[in-house]
């Protein structure tokens, strides 16, 4: 419900799924560099930070919304929604991922993508979400321990074949999203907003260190991988916390894309047909930078328009 938005959840969502879309788009460029793409197996890039992004953002919401939900409908209808909703989203993203193969995006017939990792990762957060936050805290920490082991004595090969880690993978997108709700009841509690930040700091730091024995990696879903960039997004969050209501976008474009994020995710591969469909190398593989950057620019304005036409109409698609 409106009077419930959070400005500066609905911005950084909004940052997420602009960054998403301009990632995607980029990641198909030849002449657009390498730390502008995602990493291709150990370390890590600016890109590489995106979905943990939106994963957080989801976190942010999903205790408030799950506890709001629970005291209108009840257990049965806010278990059926929640499961509902995440399961919509793994058979939107099955649609996308065969699409992909389909026309050749997808080089290793693997029809597994972004969407399918966030619907399984809500799905396992849904079974723990009215534990408190330490026990959440606890299996989160377990659940991506148990993960790291895995990965290391069998499921390496397995995890590097499928984008965003295939289905194995989902359990640290999972762990993940897990611990994201544990930093979001530190946000929304009063009294303890306070150690917000420092805890996101505390385990990105956390996770470097833990980089000189493990890699940092996303096509690995690594554990340090996921507490880095676990403790970024907490850090990037809470910048546009403590700028809310001081700067003069205040309610303006990237609130309007954080209001409906998936319709706009949705779109932008509708727009990306118009210079991938066609089949021509210089229209986008091997288009010059200018070209590139041009696409971009009128691919972010169509978005923008979309999305403030659906704010203006008070317009939220949601699942």
């Amino acid at each position: 419900m409106q009077n419930e938005r959070i400005g500066a959840i609905d911005r950084f969502r909004g940052f997420a799924i602009l960054t998403m879309v301009l990632a995607n788009f980029m990641g198909g460029v030849q002449v657009i560099p390498a730390w502008l793409k995602h990493a291709p197996d150990i370390g890590l890039t600016v890109i590489d930070l995106i979905a943990p992004f939106f994963i957080f953002a989801i976190g942010l919401t999903f205790g408030p919304s799950f506890r709001r939900r629970m005291q209108r409908d009840g257990a049965a209808r806010t278990y059926g929604h929640f499961a509902v909703r995440n399961l919509a989203l793994l058979g939107i993203g099955a649609i996308l991922s065969a699409g992909e193969t389909a026309l050749g995006v997808n080089t290793n017939g693997v029809d597994w993508g972004v969407l399918q990792a966030i619907g399984a990762a809500g799905l396992l957060t849904l079974a723990v979400i009215r534990l408190p936050a330490a026990w959440r805290a606890v299996i989160g920490a377990t659940l991506l321990l148990v993960y790291q082991f895995a990965l290391e004595r069998g499921m390496l090969a397995g995890v590097l074949a499928s984008p965003h880690g295939g289905l194995f993978g989902a359990l640290s997108w999972a762990a993940m999203l897990v611990l994201a709700t544990c930093l979001a009841d530190m946000y929304h509690e009063s009294g303890r907003s306070k150690w917000f930040f420092w805890t996101a700091v505390l385990v990105c730091a956390g996770g470097a260190a833990l980089a000189l024995l493990s890699p940092v990696s996303k096509n690995r879903v690594s554990a340090t991988y996921v507490m880095v960039s676990l403790g970024a997004s907490g850090m990037l969050f809470w910048s546009f916390h403590v700028l809310e209501g001081k700067l003069p976008f205040r309610s303006g474009l990237l609130d309007a894309w954080g209001r409906n994020p998936l319709a706009l995710y949705l779109a932008h591969f509708l727009l990306l047909g118009l210079v991938y469909l066609p089949d021509q190398p210089g229209l986008y593989a091997q288009a010059p930078l200018w070209l590139a950057i041009l696409e971009m620019v009128l691919l972010v304005l169509a978005l923008s328009g979309l999305a403030i036409w659906l704010k203006k109409k008070r317009i939220v698609l949601s699942l």
